[in-house]
């Protein structure tokens, strides 16, 4: 049975002092003076908190049955100390009420029929089920049989000796407070340390927003840095290619190129943007500027490994050239072999090719001979993004899951391990912190960046943006970069530095 617990206040709390500063409890806030309490409060406060993060919320005082009770328990159980007539067909087994607590059992159909209480002489009915009603006026307990799939959103509330705290176990309740208030993005928003949501665009600790660049009108769709260069490259759908400066953060060239921008990589000092029907290449040592022909449509996706510049593009083939002194591109195959477009490409050991494409399917190719050696068939939507880590392939998809590929012994690859989310999976990206723990950022289509320990998938923080994320880039001395729908490019960086996994 699914049980919620709840303790009746005997007494309310009011602030008489500002709120704790949550960035002060923290050794983070750099305000002087800030409106908020630089002290610990002297009065048992309520807390709302997600046993997962030490991320906390601060909520007016007895408002936590209301927040939490669904809309269907928003219909009036009045009680007073006297008989009550039930009414028919009901499923209430027993009504006890103690001073110290209320339990109460729900049922996703049962709770929405109204239980009134009326001041008349208690009449029982003879299909009714009831054992014993007992009331006092302190509290009152009321438990319904047959709970159904309102069983899996059970909240348990315990109060302790000084404070009350929330241990949500309802799924849209961790979401919740794991959410940007979207008033607050606007600017909107009324209701300050008080509001249950984030104003904030991360949460997590070791890391945080350095600067935000935005002179892209549109998608940025992708992120590099150079060797060699201390500019900053990014390429966006509303036809420009830009050029950052690393040290004031300002725009010191922009390229035009009368198509959208839908892929953007770096290899050496070569530059690459795959553009409709072609891709762009420039070197910034020597100035060079060269157009490869052949792709037929968008070109999707960009990778290089084994010396070999590799395209997806929007026809389903994958187009390949040769990087040489004598001829810079020469194309040297086609591999053909999805029937939709190409949107991923990652490069693996032994010289595997790893394609992700729109008709569900990833392909795995062979660099040396550019022959296809197996198909893998482990998602039901668009495969959105692969990257190679270690022996690991791992895949999203916007079937709303992240799969880890592993090798068996016959030499295949199978999945080890699904993580689920609640959205569409756009990228996968990866690097490792301070101490060597794997981070893998995964970009939702909510608007979020998820960032989970590997290999537990233990959450490690969240970014937020106004529109999806889809480009990253990982820089030197901990820092790295995100491109959002707007066309903002945001400068990240851990608080210590972060290493690249090789």
């Amino acid at each position: 049975m699914a049980i919620i617990t709840t303790t009746k206040r005997t007494e309310r709390f009011r602030r008489t002092t500002p709120p704790t500063c949550k960035y002060w409890l923290a050794g983070r806030c750099n305000r002087n003076p800030c409106q908020f309490s630089h002290s610990l409060p002297t009065s048992p406060s309520n807390v709302y908190y997600n046993a997962n993060t030490t991320y906390k919320h601060s909520k007016k005082p007895d408002s936590s049955v209301e927040k939490i009770a669904s809309s269907s328990a928003k219909k009036a159980i009045n009680c007073t100390p006297k008989n009550f007539k039930k009414p028919e067909n009901c499923a209430l087994k027993a009504v006890e009420c103690r001073p110290e607590s209320i339990s109460v059992g729900l049922a996703s159909s049962s709770v929405k029929k109204a239980i009134n209480c009326a001041p008349k002489a208690l009449k029982k009915p003879e299909n009714c089920a009831q054992k014993a009603v007992e009331c006092r006026p302190e509290a009152e307990a009321i438990s319904v049989e047959k709970p159904t799939k309102c069983e899996e959103k059970a909240v348990l509330i315990e109060k302790t000796a000084d404070v009350e705290d929330v241990a949500t176990v309802a799924k849209a309740s961790v979401d919740k407070s794991r959410s940007i208030c979207k008033s607050w993005m606007t600017d909107n928003c009324v209701d300050g340390d008080l509001c249950q949501n984030l104003h904030s665009w991360f949460y997590g600790d070791g890391f945080s927003t350095l600067a935000k660049l935005h002179e892209h009108n549109k998608a940025i769709t992708g992120i590099a840095l150079p060797a060699g260069s201390n500019k900053l490259i990014s390429g966006s759908t509303d036809g420009t290619v830009r050029a950052w400066d690393c040290n004031t953060g300002r725009c010191v060239n922009m390229i035009h190129l009368n198509s959208p921008v839908t892929s953007l990589i770096s290899e050496g000092p070569w530059i690459f943007a795959g553009v409709k029907n072609a891709v762009k290449a420039w070197n910034i040592h020597t100035g060079a500027d060269v157009t490869l022909d052949g792709p037929k449509g968008q070109v999707l996706s960009l990778n290089v490994g084994n010396d070999i510049l590799l395209a997806g593009a929007e026809d389903g083939v994958i187009y390949a050239w040769r990087c040489s002194f004598e001829s810079p591109f020469k194309m040297v195959a086609t591999l053909g072999g999805h029937s939709k477009p190409v949107v991923c490409l990652a490069i693996g050991s032994h010289k595997m090719l790893y394609s992700g494409s729109m008709d569900h399917s990833i392909k795995v190719w062979d660099l040396d001979t550019f022959q296809g050696t197996m198909t893998l068939n482990g998602h039901t939507d668009v495969v959105t993004s692969l990257i190679c880590w270690d022996n690991y392939l791992l895949s999203g998809s916007s079937d709303c899951t992240v799969n880890v590929w592993v090798c068996t012994e016959e030499g295949t690859l199978e999945v080890t391990y699904t993580h689920t989310h609640q959205i569409a999976v756009l990228g996968l990206y990866g690097m490792t912190d301070v101490e060597a723990k794997p981070i893998l950022f995964c970009s939702c289509k909510d608007n979020s960046v998820r960032m989970y320990e590997l290999p537990t998938f233990l959450e490690r923080g969240r970014l937020f943006t106004r529109q999806e994320v889809r480009s990253f880039q990982i820089g030197p001395g901990g820092l790295f970069f995100t491109g959002d729908g707007t066309g903002l490019l945001n400068v990240w960086k851990w608080l210590e530095e972060a290493k690249v996994p090789t």
